[in-house]
């Protein structure tokens, strides 16, 4: 089966990578599980915060917000940071850096009732922060992909990938492709396509974050509570469908599988968060886990290989993934198409793969 590009990954950076690409030529999506997103894009606390990561990363959110608004994809959360009184330089350097306003610790317990007075001694607040709709943005792009007359398959595992003539065979779910450029999406397992390939990894090493779902604190409505940070993300909580998502914000290096939470992790990351309020936790409902997949500078890493030609990188998305989708897949799309980037060209620089080579 022949295609212009072979996209290896069926999450938020294999599926809006393929639908930019969709531009350029036919795309085949090939997913090694039964479901898109069933990784890292299924685990997502789904936020859309402009202010949030490293430089580069600022710039592909800033450059991805109108689409986001766009597609309808945002509804208002808003960002509340939270730190002890005796926190307080730490709090303002990380509040300025996120650009949050600083408000008064009565004004944040009447956002969010549960908040202890006693505990909290800083509080800053961002409106600007909205929830994603994950789902509907996978699934968009998914069928524009098959709009444009490509391929979305699932229970298609990468087997083999090996060199065919100017491009690229690969072997997946018992089947055989075959295009001239290979699409590397594969969020954790980024550097083990690469050495499928025979290509040089980049050292891309996924860490794994857990995640609980707790009972609504105190029985209270949390529809317009703001999604709750602590200093230094040593733990949030997000509403969620009427629960709360508390997650210890860890960031364990591991190998790449398919992640479950670690109970003594989780359970540290709950006792920061019940340190900070007045409901303690007596249920957990549910708790999962995901990999949010780093390069060594913990900046997405997108655009062809210099050494390896037809081989392209969408990878390194570290937990960023839906909010940069936009910029970087049209970035990348740029870059195999021969087009000037949108973006400023030191933001391309921060962001190709040449960097690490």
């Amino acid at each position: 089966m022949s295609s212009d590009f072979i996209v290896i990954g069926g999450g938020v950076a294999g599926l809006s990578a393929g639908a930019k690409l969709s531009d350029l030529g036919r795309v085949v999506v090939l997913e090694g599980e039964s479901a898109l997103g069933y990784h890292a894009s299924g685990r997502s606390a789904a936020m859309f915060e402009a202010q949030y990561g490293l430089p580069a990363t600022i710039a592909l959110n800033l450059a991805s917000a109108e689409a986001h608004r766009a597609g309808g994809y945002l509804s208002p959360r808003g960002l509340m940071l939270i730190a002890r009184a005796e926190e307080g330089e730490a709090f303002r350097a990380e509040a300025d850096s996120m650009k949050m306003g600083a408000i008064t610790v009565p004004e944040a317990v009447a956002m969010v009732p549960i908040l202890n007075p006693d505990a909290v001694g800083h509080a800053a607040y961002d409106a600007d922060a909205w929830d994603l709709d994950t789902d509907r943005i996978l699934q968009d792009h998914a069928r524009a992909i098959r709009a444009a007359g490509g391929e979305v398959l699932t229970n298609h595992g990468v087997s083999a990938i090996r060199r065919s003539g100017d491009g690229w065979a690969v072997e997946a779910g018992g089947a055989a492709f075959e295009g001239r450029v290979l699409v590397n999406a594969g969020g954790a397992w980024a550097d083990r396509i690469a050495e499928m390939a025979g290509v040089a990894p980049l050292g891309i090493v996924p860490h794994r974050r857990s995640m609980a779902r707790i009972p609504a604190p105190g029985g209270h409505d949390l529809r317009g509570w703001p999604m709750i940070l602590g200093l230094h993300e040593a733990w949030y909580a997000k509403p969620d469908a009427g629960k709360l998502l508390v997650s210890p914000a860890e960031e364990d290096a591991v190998e790449p599988h398919d992640a479950w939470a670690d109970d003594m992790v989780l359970a540290e990351g709950l006792a920061r968060y019940e340190a900070m309020v007045t409901e303690p936790v007596t249920r957990l409902e549910t708790s999962w886990a995901g990999l949010r997949s780093f390069a060594p500078d913990r900046t997405l890493v997108l655009g062809p290989d210099p050494s390896a030609p037809g081989f392209v990188w969408c990878a390194g998305q570290g937990g960023y993934g839906f909010q940069t989708s936009p910029a970087a897949s049209r970035l990348l799309a740029d870059l195999v198409g021969g087009r000037p980037p949108e973006l400023d060209a030191a933001v391309v620089r921060a962001l190709v793969p040449d960097r690490l080579r």
